[in-house]
């Protein structure tokens, strides 16, 4: 504090103590706000231990479970084998024991006949007995009889060894996590409102089956906030190293990303975050400033000749004197504009259907794009200084410079500037781009799709400018949050030593 003390009271010729202590105060806050920032990871950390604790003591009692029920299982099944062994075998013997038993039974009867038959004494008897012995002796069963047993009492072959299974027990353990990714931002590439994130694992891990991306939109470079405003969103299920993002509405000014990789069974820690810059123009249309005629939602803008009729009586003045009775802009409200939200209700009147964005280009380069209702009979897009007058129609001054698009009476497609025209020799596209570089003085204008150069101002612009447009019975629709494309990057070499036609508008007095 000695230290911050005596930078206070230090004077310079650059700041007063009161700026100093300002820039300490500022300094303060800020690392507040980091210590703040890191505080709640922490607790969201020991949160997230405790919460995963629980949820993996749980997963272990399932899979040990699950390992329990196969055992018994196989258990149920050797014992009934062992069973069913027994019983054959029992059975076998019993019935060679129940042959024996009769063939016993037999035999010993027929051995106590032949044993009272040797007391006979008249020959002819004894003969008749003798030659019954003698044929029950060939029939009993007793001499076909196989005296072997038919099984062995011999188990040995249902008795099991363990010893293999019980050492792959014993060396169960948690499957190896795999290792969090590290994220090359050299390797990354913020290019026509995609993102290409590329990653690469510390050491091979062939056990690894996929990765997962997530991302979120921020306005806080550095490190990722816990109480950050959105969400992670996630990709699931990415085979190789680097993904695509494509699509996207760059209206934050940084991205966060993180990834994670995953085996057959468990996903490993994230990799450290990587913020990457995605700044790009953002602007609506301005509602107080459009015309009365016309109805501004947002990004979109529509011709509406009823807008203000029911004032029309009463405004009538000097400014809708020799005009084409368009209604005055005085009014007290309309259905979709109330009046606390129009500021300066007369911002365009007359002829001037026009509408401004809301967010002024004061340096570097910019992109949006612009498209027309197939409907649409007049429109025109370009930019404009905040001066432009309340009836100034867009090209028709030195503040303004626009493309005009006329599809009434007669098609015409045309570059204006401070009342001069160009007309352009190219099919009016579905999209039009619009390339606004304001520290080189260049305003450029593509076919959205193909990238084609419609026509090109070079100036030089001394103030703030804004997006412009004029609709007249029909609408457009704005596309803005987009990144100057890589095309459009690559054709501004040729384009700023463009001479000839692409500079008679060009007005560099501004």
């Amino acid at each position: 504090m000695d230290h911050m003390r005596v930078g206070v009271g230090r004077r310079d010729s650059n700041h007063t103590p009161k700026e100093a202590l300002q820039r300490i105060i500022s300094t303060l806050a800020n690392k507040n706000d980091e210590i703040q920032n890191f505080i709640d990871t922490l607790n969201q950390t020991l949160k997230g231990v405790q919460e995963n604790s629980s949820n993996i003591l749980s997963e272990l009692d399932e899979e040990f479970d699950s390992l329990y029920t196969i055992l018994d299982e196989v258990k149920e099944s050797m014992i009934n084998s062992i069973k069913q062994e027994q019983a054959r075998k029992s059975q076998e013997l019993q019935n060679q024991l129940s042959q024996c038993n009769n063939a016993l039974e037999n035999s010993e009867e027929l051995l106590e006949f032949a044993t009272r038959s040797l007391d006979i004494k008249e020959p002819e008897e004894f003969s008749k007995a003798a030659r019954q012995i003698k044929d029950r002796v060939t029939m009993a069963s007793a001499f076909r009889l196989s005296l072997k047993p038919k099984v062995s009492d011999n188990m040995t072959h249902l008795m099991v060894d363990f010893s293999q299974e019980r050492q792959i027990l014993q060396t169960l353990k948690f499957l190896p996590v795999p290792k969090a990714p590290e994220i090359d931002p050299v390797e990354c590439l913020v290019a026509d409102n995609a993102v290409t994130v590329a990653w690469r694992m510390p050491e091979e891990d062939n056990k690894i089956d996929h990765f997962i991306l997530e991302y979120r939109k921020t306005n806080f470079d550095g490190l990722p906030r816990v109480k950050d405003e959105r969400c992670w969103e996630i990709i699931d299920n990415i085979k190789g190293t680097e993904y695509t993002l494509s699509g996207l509405k760059f209206d934050s000014k940084y991205m966060n990303f993180r990834v994670r990789a995953c085996n057959k069974a468990v996903a490993g820690e994230y990799s450290d975050p990587v913020t990457l810059e995605t700044k790009a123009l953002n602007f609506s249309l301005d509602n107080s400033s459009s015309h009365l005629n016309l109805r501004v939602e947002d990004t979109c803008v529509e011709w509406d000749p009823t807008g203000g009729k029911s004032q029309e009586s009463k405004s009538k003045g000097k400014e809708n004197k020799g005009r084409s009775g368009t209604p005055s802009p005085k009014r007290t409200s309309t259905g979709s504009r109330p009046p606390a939200g129009r500021g300066s209700r007369d911002r365009f009147t007359g002829e001037s259907y026009t509408v401004l964005g809301d967010t002024a280009i004061e340096s570097g380069q910019h992109y949006w794009e612009v498209k027309a209702q197939k409907d649409c009979k007049s429109y025109s897009v370009g930019v404009a200084y905040k001066t432009l007058g309340k009836f100034d129609q867009l090209g028709k001054t030195n503040t303004s410079w626009c493309i005009h698009v006329n599809n009434w009476l007669q098609n015409t497609f045309a570059a204006k500037h401070n009342n001069k025209v160009k007309s352009l020799d190219v099919a009016v596209p579905e999209r039009i781009g619009v390339f606004c570089d304001f520290d080189g003085g260049q305003l450029s204008f593509y076919d959205a799709n193909s990238k084609q150069l419609l026509y090109s101002f070079k100036t030089k612009f001394t103030q703030p400018v804004l997006p412009g447009f004029m609709v007249w019975c029909g609408g457009l629709s704005l596309n803005t949050g987009m990144q100057v494309p890589s095309a459009v990057r690559t054709l501004q070499k040729s384009e700023n030593g463009m001479t000839g036609s692409a500079s008679s508008l060009n007005n560099i007095t501004q």
